[in-house]
């Protein structure tokens, strides 16, 4: 008796439609807007990164992003009611994000973060101060003034944002959105290069911020299709079975083909007379 409850509850989940579509996490944009009038400047003038590279590339070059949490601290409390310890959250606390980017044939996605860290740290060049006797052509005279965060000097941009969607969202509509508030690097993964075989290689960012903000849309209830019947869900979630047995009994053929191959055997062959393999 307990077994075909459980089962009925099993099928029952099964048939939601939730279950039947899951969200996949390869479906995301981002995009940086907001960069202060100082950083852009500064890009420009020293690293040679065009403000309409940053528009234009940035978002498309993202190869790894991850979705924001945040946590409560809390404080416990011990005296209220005898042998019972309770927690209290008193902030939120906001957890770095971080981003892998591809680093492209000129590698301007390295100097604009290195630009961006530069321009943070308010680092200057010997060029750009007056030292009494020094030569400016060798001495190499540096310092450091942080620049203040926000305003067109600062260094904190208005958005960073990442929308997330499937890939019928022009049929659904639906998406979700973070916007990281006043979000700026703070720190680089190295990068490792080495002899060997050739890989792409990517920047790791650290983004801190103050805040995020999530945000929701979706097209109007009329433009929204309607909900999958139950008979409806059912006869997905049994196309699905079908097509993944199907997919596994191909799969068990071009492996029992190789191996024919690789023992010096005829391999299996479809109707059509050719090979079953990769």
């Amino acid at each position: 008796m307990a077994k075909s409850v459980i089962q009925g509850y099993k099928i029952s989940t099964l048939n939601r439609s939730d279950l039947v579509k899951p969200a996949l996490s390869n479906q995301y944009q981002v995009n940086i807007s907001g960069i202060p009038k100082g950083v852009t400047e500064h890009l420009e003038n020293i690293y040679n990164v065009k403000g309409d590279w940053i528009n234009r590339n940035m978002g498309l070059l993202c190869a790894d992003a991850t979705l924001p949490t945040s946590s409560f601290a809390t404080s416990e409390v011990k005296d209220n009611f005898q042998g019972i310890n309770q927690q209290f959250a008193h902030t939120r606390l906001y957890i770095d994000s971080d981003f892998t980017f591809y680093v492209d044939y000129n590698y301007n996605m390295i100097k604009f973060f290195e630009g961006w860290m530069d321009y943070v740290s308010g680092a200057n060049r010997i060029n750009d101060i007056n030292i009494p006797g020094s030569d400016k052509e060798s001495h190499r005279g540096f310092y450091r003034r942080f620049n203040y965060p926000n305003g067109e000097t600062g260094y904190k941009v208005d958005t960073l944002s990442i929308v997330k969607f499937e890939r019928d969202f022009k049929r659904s509509g639906t998406y979700l959105q973070y916007d990281f508030i006043n979000a700026f690097p703070k720190g680089m993964t190295a990068i490792p290069v080495s002899y060997g075989a050739a890989d792409l290689v990517k920047v790791t960012v650290t983004f801190a911020y103050d805040r995020y903000v999530v945000g929701r849309a979706s097209k109007s209830s009329k433009d929204k299709p309607e909900p999958l019947s139950p008979e409806t869900q059912v006869t997905t979630v049994a196309s699905i079975e079908a097509s993944n047995r199907r997919n596994m009994e191909i799969l068990r053929q071009k492996n029992e083909s190789l191996r024919r191959e690789f023992r010096g055997e005829e391999p299996l062959r479809n109707k059509d007379g050719s090979v079953i393999g990769f």
